[in-house]
């Protein structure tokens, strides 16, 4: 594959880190606004006509169960956990755009420990979903990786 593909491989991911990151940090925001009672009003309404039409419906049961257990700790948690997370990931791809020295490595840490996390996580609930996102934090790292190799290669000697 040629540098130039990679490099734009680079950018499309980078980006798609950086709409993640900012859905997390809209997210975020909205846990902090709306309160947990019309949280659960909503879910009530989305999931009222799936219930009646299959009252075992596997997603619409879990999803009312978890809204009915949702403490406002567990809502504050979300949207400091979402919030946070996304302004260190807004940070970071905003560095890589920039072609800041310092956010390659930054990046591959901070990959390196979200990729930890999810797959503690992973042992838990056994989310498909994280997984994904743990399998696309891999390919990111590497393409970060290669990328700082050639930034590294073409700075000037000191």
């Amino acid at each position: 594959m040629k540098e130039r593909q990679i490099h734009r491989i680079f950018l499309a991911s980078v980006l798609l880190k950086g709409a993640h990151a900012i859905l997390e940090c809209v997210g975020g925001i909205l846990l902090f606004l709306v309160s947990t009672s019309t949280i659960t009003n909503v879910v009530n309404a989305i999931t009222q006509e799936e219930l009646v039409e299959d009252p075992r419906d596997f997603f619409a049961t879990h999803l009312l169960e978890w809204t009915q257990s949702f403490s406002l700790e567990t809502k504050h948690f979300y949207a400091f956990y979402l919030l946070s997370h996304g302004i260190v990931k807004l940070l970071l791809v905003i560095g890589l755009l920039r072609n800041k020295l310092w956010s390659y490595p930054a990046s591959l840490v901070v990959l390196g420990l979200f990729i930890v996390y999810q797959v503690y996580r992973y042992s838990y609930t056994h989310g498909v979903g994280l997984i994904l996102l743990t399998a696309l934090d891999v390919v990111v790292i590497g393409l970060i990786w290669h990328e700082y190799r050639l930034v590294r290669k073409h700075l000037p000697l000191q």
